[in-house]
């Protein structure tokens, strides 16, 4: 679930940076068109102006005419003429176009040739009338164009009708893949009505991949970093939940220990207390002449009472307090939880799979630490029974469930199961059959049970493995 929302948040991202800096070429490419309509405008007014100054001049000295300089100041008039009073034009579109001046009060345009780059522009002056021949390609103010025509991907073009003028070639314009964007505007002058066409047409490798490649790397960084800060946080809160459950193990476990020694030791002392006794009355029977000897039985015999004394006091100080007295409602769902939890690292390392089945989440009454203990000790003891299988037939299945007024919780595994002789002795202390094994694992989990009024029971699950079964008392 991290790594799609991250993937998605990488995505979302590298689409923003996408969009920006398609929107920052869309308005570059916006402020150059409309700098490129400005400067053309210019020149097409500039036009008109001449030609309205000539119809005011007057021929200078020695009969030469105004329009004769203009090829000289204005590299785009290719040639100008005038029409004096009584005369014809040579072409019949001058003759149209000044029909058509005259009419409209302003200059109108002859023959148009945009695919060379020409165009007539006529304008009536009195009885003549004056015309230029431009040259598109002179017209373009190079010297303050905002792109550079060799490499720039813009192109830029005139266009009359059905025919156009290519100023600017740009990239090969290919609309059907990637980004297109477009400019479209009349210049400003009603005499030369040529349209200023614009396009641009961007492909992926104009996205800033830099950038969304940084971005992904950052956002997968991030989630990776927080992927392990979790995963560390989960392990130190693993490992510092089994240092507790294996402090309070190790607490359980003296106590059982020192129950245990008590035991066993409580019946030697009584039968050296009990042979002193004997030795005792015996030498009372003896000569008067051994005193020596009556007072050291006595001693013995009064060490072994008080050795007696010391053993009972040590177990009453280590033996565990009274489970009953910490109980409380506690969920079996929430401590076999838990336990898996605190597991799942052996599990995996010893390549065992387990499932939890809950036919129902009963809440018992016991003490939540000593319950974690059990079913922590049942699950290791079924890692330790598959650790005799391969691995891929290693399953451990924890069951939850109840049954009149108790809750279960049913540990099986498909190990090779309990052997028969030796399943009578199984919760009895300091018996195992673990190389190395103290033997109290099972007989702490006994007593832990039956301290919180329940009961902990084995046997053999076919058609292979063992099962544990814990019960204990529903909570009110």
């Amino acid at each position: 679930m991290l790594w799609l929302g991250a993937a998605l948040l990488a995505a979302l991202g590298a689409g923003l940076l996408a969009r920006a800096e398609l929107q920052r070429q869309r308005e570059a490419f916006d402020t150059d068109a409309r700098i490129v309509h400005r400067l053309l405008s210019q020149r097409v007014v500039q036009h008109d102006a001449v030609l309205a100054t000539l119809a005011l001049l007057q021929p200078v000295r020695d009969g030469e005419h105004a329009e004769q300089r203009l090829p000289a100041v204005f590299p785009q008039v290719l040639h100008a003429r005038r029409r004096s009073e009584g005369e014809a034009w040579p072409q019949a579109s001058l003759t149209q176009a000044e029909t058509t001046s005259r009419a409209r009060r302003r200059a109108a345009l002859g023959a148009v040739d945009l695919a060379q780059g020409r165009y007539e522009l006529v304008t009536a002056a009195g009885t003549g009338a004056y015309a230029l021949l431009i040259d598109l390609k002179q017209t373009v103010p190079w010297d303050e164009w905002p792109m550079t025509p060799a490499s720039s991907p813009v192109r830029v073009r005139l266009v009359l009708g059905d025919t156009h003028f290519t100023i600017q070639p740009g990239r090969e314009h290919t609309p059907s893949r990637g980004w297109t964007f477009g400019f479209s505007k009349v210049l400003a002058s009603e005499s030369q009505p040529f349209d200023v066409q614009a396009d641009v047409a961007l492909g992926w490798s104009a996205l800033p991949w830099w950038r969304m490649l940084s971005w992904a790397a950052l956002v997968l960084a991030a989630a990776y970093a927080w992927q392990a800060w979790r995963r560390q946080t989960t392990e130190r809160r693993r490992a510092e939940e089994l240092l507790r459950l294996g402090q309070v193990a190790r607490l359980n476990t003296l106590g059982e220990l020192a129950a245990g020694v008590a035991h066993e030791l409580n019946q030697p002392l009584t039968a050296v207390l009990a042979n002193t006794q004997a030795a005792l009355r015996l030498l009372d029977d003896e000569s008067p002449d051994l005193p020596l000897a009556q007072t050291a039985m006595t001693q013995a015999a009064e060490q072994a009472r008080r050795a007696a004394e010391v053993v009972g006091r040590l177990r009453r100080v280590v033996e565990r307090p009274d489970t009953q007295g910490a109980t409380a409602p506690t969920p079996l769902e929430q401590a076999a939880r838990s336990a898996l939890h605190l597991l799942e690292p052996e599990f995996k390392r010893r390549q065992a799979s387990v499932a939890l089945a809950t036919e129902a989440s009963p809440t018992v009454l016991a003490d939540p630490v000593a319950l974690e203990q059990i079913v922590h000790n049942l699950l290791m003891n079924a890692l330790q029974a598959l650790e005799q299988v391969p691995p891929e037939q290693r399953q451990i299945r924890l069951t939850l469930g109840q049954e009149a007024a108790e809750g279960l919780l049913q540990v099986s595994d498909s190990g090779p199961g309990i052997p028969p002789d030796v399943l009578p002795r199984l919760f009895q202390p300091f018996f195992s059959t673990r190389a190395g094994g103290l033997g109290l694992g099972l007989s702490l989990c006994e007593t832990l049970a039956v301290g919180m009024g329940g009961s902990l029971s084995a046997r053999n699950a076919p058609p292979l493995g063992a099962e544990f079964t814990l019960r204990l008392p529903l909570a009110q």
